[in-house]
């Protein structure tokens, strides 16, 4: 018996002119997908951003039948689907606006009150950028997050096999459909992922890995996790924009320094240099600002408070509002003190060495 709640869902996504911002309002405004197709034209054009265009494409007698091409292929080769409004669709998903109404994914996938992170960056991985993921994915091992990225040359693939490597669940977010693996050079880890991860798309079968594809991509890659780090990139690149799309969402983004000389060390320079990205040297620098607990829950011991310690002018902002307002989240302390997130967050480092505050869990922190 088919499911019709999917079948109507993936007819809208067949749809010319319609992309997941309004087809979120169609159905919102509707109540489901399917009464979305049966709602009289002169009720869907009151919906803000929806034309004449876009219902001539509802209208489309052939979308029923090529959404039951593409379900009869899901259910052949059991794809697992979830929808924007299911619970099982990723939570940090839910809040981008611009996220898919139709995931497909395959594997063994939990992101249930798991860490998330994404990794990205240039296909051209120097030694540099191999010996620096060895190590920063080795240590995240205590913290047992879910580990992103996009199982293309360089730097991804070199993740994905670290996280295997270290028995970390990592999940491959494709620019095409499920029925094949691009580059197929990656399907033996693409396989071995689905075993603890697995692969996630938004692109139907037969879809080409065409370059617009990767850039949508991109936006789900930032949009699952709940911090971006960057570890090699030239000036231009993919995970420049996913970096950009990270920064949109309110998310954690993080990059790599290198030498000024080094081609693919210069996007990540100019992220931090713009403040787009925190510098971060070591897993501790990503667990600090992030304020993770290990996976043993082990908690530091107290911070004791120095006597007569010298504070820079906006490090003493930042404790007085804290002495003021008491317990305060990451980005309220940004906000109120007036400085960029990550500008508070490595403010917020040097008052913790000082011994003059100390992180909590979910983001927070006190002074002492």
């Amino acid at each position: 018996m088919k499911n019709t709640d999917i079948l109507y869902y993936l007819a809208i996504q067949s749809a010319n002119g319609i992309g997941d911002i309004n087809a979120k309002k169609l159905i919102a405004h509707c109540g489901s997908a399917q009464a979305v197709f049966q709602e009289k034209s002169k009720n869907l054009e009151k919906i803000p951003g929806i034309g004449s265009y876009i219902i001539k494409g509802l209208k489309d007698s052939s979308l029923i039948k090529k959404a039951e091409k593409e379900y009869d292929f899901i259910n052949r080769n059991n794809i697992q689907t979830t929808t924007f409004l299911n619970e099982n669709y990723p939570e940090k998903l839910k809040h981008c606006v611009d996220g898919p109404i139709l995931l497909f994914q395959k594997g063994n996938i939990n992101l249930k009150h798991k860490k998330i992170i994404s990794i990205v960056g240039t296909r051209m991985i120097t030694n540099y950028g191999k010996t620096f993921l060895e190590e920063f994915i080795s240590e995240l091992k205590t913290f047992d997050p879910i580990i992103i990225s996009g199982l293309a040359y360089g730097i991804d693939i070199f993740t994905h096999q670290q996280a295997l490597k270290n028995n970390l669940q990592t999940i491959a977010v494709l620019a095409h459909g499920l029925d094949d693996i691009y580059p197929k050079k990656h399907k033996k880890e693409a396989l071995k992922m689905q075993e603890n991860g697995g692969l996630f798309t938004e692109f139907w079968s037969k879809t080409n890995p065409d370059r617009e594809n990767f850039v949508k991509r991109n936006r789900i890659v930032a949009g699952l996790s709940e911090a971006t780090i960057v570890i090699e990139s030239a000036d231009k690149g993919g995970s420049l924009i996913t970096a950009g799309i990270a920064n949109s969402y309110n998310r954690d983004v993080f990059a790599v320094p290198g030498r000024t000389t080094d081609i693919y060390s210069n996007g990540c320079n100019q992220l931090i240099k713009t403040n787009q990205a925190a510098l971060i040297n070591t897993a501790k620098d990503l667990a600090y600002i992030l304020n993770w607990q290990t996976k043993d829950k082990k908690v530091k011991a107290p911070i004791q408070k120095q006597l007569f310690v010298e504070l820079s002018e906006h490090e003493e902002n930042i404790y007085n509002y804290l002495m003021k307002e008491g317990k305060q989240n990451l980005d309220l302390i940004a906000l109120n003190c007036k400085y960029p997130i990550h500008k508070t967050a490595t403010l917020l480092l040097n008052l913790e060495l000082k011994g003059v505050t100390k992180p909590l869990p979910g983001k927070m922190f006190e002074a002492v």
